[in-house]
């Protein structure tokens, strides 16, 4: 049965004119009308029969029918209430989906995954995230103890940039420590602001993360691990031993510490924390203990 695509301008705007939809700038809503880049990111998900996606922010459905006709079932969580009537109707023709009224932030994954797929097979996360709240949802279901073996996302192109950055880049941080000791990044395509209602103000990219076996590194204290990272990036013109020391302070027993562990990994303290690989960091780590 052939369903009449949700994402094209017209339809776009018929549905929401029925509604009286009112875009809200606090949520970030900026609606995909362009089903060649929606196919697109099904394709750079490799979705089938043996997995399940999960979406955030399907707004009206556009991305979401696509998951539909490709996915095993497909799990959207979408905070804003306005938008479950609408989404009632657009997806009805796909009894696959099940769409909660839930902030993703605030929800527990782990148990609304279970209680809503039917088999436990790897789940995909596809979706085209709020710009504003891109990274903690990313991290949310890194962290969680979900089965994500892929995520396909849609970003703002510079925070894609940040992801997939190697060391002594501009754009290399925490951020892109923190998604790669987890997931192997690259960007699948760049999406032009032209294909959003209402357009946004820069370019966006699709990301593809996908898990690997273990972490990139070995850490013996993860929490340990990322503290690390976060305070050598603090400011980036400073150097290792500047920023180290502005977290874990100027105490001499602290310095001596610090000082040791440089020393140890092999570490020049008078480098900048863009120049270390996440090996270096790992070896940094283990070494502060």
């Amino acid at each position: 049965m052939e369903y009449k695509d949700i994402a094209t301008p017209s339809r776009t705007r018929d549905i929401l004119k029925k509604y009286g939809f009112q875009f809200k700038k606090s949520l970030g809503q900026n609606f995909l009308t362009e089903p060649n880049i929606l196919r697109n990111i099904v394709e750079a998900a490799e979705l089938d029969e043996t997995s399940n996606a999960i979406e955030v922010g399907p707004g009206i459905g556009a991305l979401t029918e696509h998951l539909a006709r490709s996915a095993k079932e497909v799990l959207a969580f979408e905070i804003d209430g306005r938008l479950i009537e609408v989404l009632e109707e657009t997806l009805s023709p796909y009894p696959n989906v099940t769409v909660v009224n839930e902030d993703v932030l605030k929800a527990d994954l782990t148990t609304i995954a279970k209680e809503t797929f039917k088999q436990d097979l790897p789940i995909k996360v596809v979706a085209n995230l709020p710009y504003y709240i891109t990274t903690p949802i990313m991290m949310h279901f890194l962290e969680s103890d979900l089965n994500v073996s892929e995520m396909v996302v849609m970003m703002q192109k510079e925070v894609a940039d940040r992801i997939t950055a190697k060391p002594s880049t501009k754009a290399y941080g925490s951020l892109s420590i923190a998604v790669q000791y987890y997931m192997e990044a690259s960007v699948a395509f760049i999406v032009p602001k032209t294909a959003f209602i209402p357009q946004p103000n820069v370019d966006s990219a699709i990301i593809k993360l996908v898990r690997r076996d273990k972490p990139a590194v070995e850490v013996n204290d993860e929490k340990a691990f990322f503290k690390l990272t976060k305070a050598a990036f603090q400011q980036r013109r400073k150097t290792l031993w500047n920023n180290l020391q502005a977290t874990y302070g100027k105490e001499e027993a602290i310095k001596e510490r610090l000082a040791k562990a440089l020393e140890t990994a092999g570490i020049d303290p008078k480098r900048r924390g863009e120049t270390l690989s996440l090996e270096e960091f790992a070896k940094l780590s283990n070494a502060l203990g």
